[in-house]
């Protein structure tokens, strides 16, 4: 587990514009991501600080870092997987010293100047295109309430406190951030029917997630310790797996989904290290007293005292009427990953722990995260009970499923007593309108 350090002093200020205390990504944050430009078509690597992206590969070539992070850079290339594969601590030394460069009166200011580029002129893209997607289930809360609907007085399948359930996702549709889609198609059972019929989903929802993107690999065959786990994981960002919720209902019976859920989710730009997030880790969610004991290799004291991560996650809906009038979108929810049953550790450990190798820039999703509160329900199934509570909304709307022309936004935060706020930007996408197109 990271302990602090100078990085997370909250006295730190850095010399870029706007990356002041209170701004998404001050100095102490420093995510990775990649984007490209008007003048540059070629993928970049870079992070962000205050209302720029400072672009690595410039950065090194004008001599801001010591040779091995330099050359850790120009071997990436463009490819944030290179660096993702990297050890940790030389990660973390990277993140070191982008901090003294970034830092208030540093000599390096007049090079960096020139490596900055205004984030409003870029493109931002995909972190990296994961090799391997995996989506758990890992919220009590939300187990809770799905299973209420088809097991009501006994939601909870017996194997939710022995393990983190997770099922296998599609890597070849996780997008970046921005993007819009049309609601997809496929078998569902019209409520009082006997057969099924070939329609598009009229029951579209989102699921607010956080995104755990793998870093240094391990060898097929070799399982990650728990104690290990965090050596394994490049960092965190926001994760919208959509699910057309009509389609699971009919698919899912016996095995896992797959139309439901293969033909988008949507990623958050910005990977926030876990080094960024030290600051805010805190203790493991709670385990109510009578809990069956885990297995060996899913218990860790330092994961019980630290394994939490107190990121606070915002839903927001934009509809079109709301786009047209001006209002801005809406919350609709406000988890916390703290609450989450099952530690990002403990997800890794149980992942590998028959020998399944991980690899650099593979993504695993934390599944659902929500809260104890009906103000932290991170999906529409649980806020909606299955479609049979309309959300009424503050202009006067009302959902009960996605319509065409929403716009769902997730929105993340850390924030304690004593230390600068860092924030994960956003995951954001448009359901399009379908109809108008055909």
């Amino acid at each position: 587990m990271q302990s602090l350090d100078r990085t997370h002093e909250p006295e730190l200020r850095s010399w870029v514009p706007n990356s002041e205390p209170g701004s998404d990504f001050p100095i102490q944050n420093l995510p990775f991501g990649r984007y490209r430009s008007r003048e540059r078509a070629t993928p970049r690597i870079a992070v962000a600080i205050g209302n720029f992206v400072l672009d690595l590969h410039d950065a090194a070539m004008g001599g801001a870092f010591g040779s091995t992070c330099a050359d850790l850079i120009v071997a990436s290339d463009g490819n944030l997987r290179h660096l993702m594969a990297a050890p940790r601590d030389t990660v973390r030394e990277l993140r070191h010293a982008l901090s003294v460069v970034l830092s208030e009166g540093h000599a390096k200011q007049g090079v960096l100047e020139r490596c900055l580029v205004p984030t409003g002129s870029v493109e931002m893209l995909i972190p990296t295109r994961p090799p391997d997607y995996t989506d758990f289930f890992s919220s009590i809360h939300h187990a809770r309430n799905a299973g209420e609907i088809r097991r009501p007085g006994n939601p909870l399948l017996p194997n939710f406190h022995h393990l983190p359930v997770a099922y296998h996702g599609r890597p070849s549709t996780v997008r970046c951030s921005g993007d819009s889609f049309e609601r997809p198609w496929g078998q569902l059972l019209p409520q009082g029917e006997g057969a099924p019929v070939h329609s598009r989903t009229q029951w579209l929802d989102f699921e607010c997630e956080v995104a755990v993107w793998v870093g240094q690999p391990n060898r097929w065959g070799q399982p990650i310790e728990l104690a290990d786990a965090e050596q394994h994981i490049f960092g965190l960002g926001l994760l919208n797996d959509w699910s057309a919720r009509d389609l699971q209902m009919w698919e899912t019976q016996p095995l896992g989904p797959f139309l439901s859920k293969n033909f988008l989710t949507t990623v958050s730009p910005w990977i926030v290290t876990l080094d960024a997030l030290a600051p805010f880790r805190v203790r493991a969610a709670a385990r109510a007293p009578g809990t069956p004991a885990l297995l060996a290799y899913l218990e860790d004291e330092v994961d019980k005292r630290s394994g939490g991560i107190d990121l606070k996650l915002s839903v927001l809906l934009e509809s079109s009427t709301m786009r047209q009038s001006g209002t801005g979108p809406e919350v609709l929810s406000e988890p916390n990953l703290r609450d989450q049953y099952w530690t990002i550790a403990q997800m890794v450990a149980h992942h590998t722990v028959n020998g399944c190798e991980m690899l650099a820039g593979d993504l695993l999703g934390t599944g659902t995260v929500s809260g104890p509160s009906p103000s932290e329900l991170g999906c529409l199934l649980e806020m909606n009970k299955c479609g049979q509570v309309p959300i009424r909304l503050a202009n006067g709307e009302s959902r009960m499923w996605l319509e065409d022309g929403d716009r769902v936004i997730l929105k993340g935060r850390c924030e304690r007593d004593g230390f600068v706020p860092i924030s994960f930007g956003e995951s954001s996408a448009i359901v399009a309108d379908a109809e108008a197109r055909e």
